[in-house]
């Protein structure tokens, strides 16, 4: 083979890189995502107990959405959930990831130990939390008088027990947005830190001014991230709370969970994990469209 057919055969005719590169990734997607989505639609439309042969049955399974007192509440305990953890996460990510960044003497050892979360598994976290926030056992019997909570029951109140799922997904998520905010912090010119102090900035108006609009496209990155991906906090709430007390946390993974493999309903929990697809995708969508992601453009340019 020639060196000009290899070009054609692994490049577009621009030069760039063509469509065979892409391929294995391609291909790696439509098994694991686009195959499992198109099955999950289908058995949305059929009756099934997991055992046998699926009956298709159109869109009865679809009609008793109106029917399901819990729907409302675990969609709308979701999209609470995924708005408090984007707050919060944000909130706390931004900051210290630009401080990871910094030239500290400290910086390479607490930002190990700020990392440690990334190395377990979300069941492992929840099983941890779940013996610390036992009010008879753990550390929760202790916090609570100092928080406000005389029997340090976090977990057995409907008022706090989501605050605690929150508590614990963002304990393990934090490390995650951390450090896509590092390495964007690290991005940035040092020139137009340099020419801010010349003019006299001080190192909040640096921040305010320089810092977050060059990390205008990694927080919009991290938001679409976390709101998706709060949507589908399902280990954390099983292990942890198993959607109580009552239905307090039963989020609609959870939801789909049970309906599915506990009352063996696999036609109405496919129904439900469609739905979470399209809230996820809608959610996804209504971010880029309002930051106008879509128009990204490098904030270097010119530099």
């Amino acid at each position: 083979m020639s060196t000009a057919s290899l070009r054609l055969t692994t490049s577009g005719g621009d030069g760039r890189p063509g469509l065979s590169w892409a391929a294995p990734a391609v291909l790696y997607f439509a098994v694991l995502a686009v195959f499992p989505m198109v099955l999950v639609v289908a058995l949305s439309f059929c009756s099934w107990n997991g055992l046998g042969d699926p009956h298709w049955i159109g869109l009865g399974n679809w009609h008793r959405l109106a029917d399901d007192p819990q729907l409302l509440s675990s969609l709308r305990l979701s999209l609470e959930l995924s708005v408090v953890t984007w707050l919060v996460q944000t909130l706390i990510c931004l900051p210290l990831g630009v401080w990871c960044a910094g030239p500290q003497r400290s910086r390479a050892v607490l930002s190990t130990l700020f990392f440690v979360p990334l190395l377990m598994s979300s069941a492992a976290i929840a099983l941890v939390f779940s013996a610390l926030l036992d009010p008879n056992f753990g550390l929760a019997g202790l916090v609570g008088p100092w928080l406000g909570v005389d029997d340090g029951n976090f977990i057995g109140r409907p008022d706090l027990a989501i605050w605690a799922v929150t508590a614990v997904a963002t304990w393990q998520f934090v490390p995650f947005h951390t450090l896509l905010y590092q390495a964007a912090t690290r991005q940035i010119p040092t020139v137009l830190y340099e020419a801010a102090t010349v003019d006299g900035a001080g190192r909040w108006r640096q921040f305010r001014s320089i810092t977050v609009p060059q990390l205008r496209n990694s927080i919009i990155t991290s938001s679409v991230l976390m709101l998706v991906g709060s949507l589908t906090y399902f280990d954390i709430v099983l292990l942890l709370t198993n959607g109580g007390p009552g239905t307090a946390t039963r989020t609609l993974p959870l939801h789909m969970y049970l309906t599915g493999f506990s009352s063996f309903d696999m036609g109405y929990a496919s129904v439900l994990a469609t739905l979470l697809l399209i809230a996820g995708t809608a959610l996804s969508l209504l971010v880029v469209r309002v930051t106008g992601f879509r128009r990204m453009a490098s904030e270097r340019e010119g530099l």
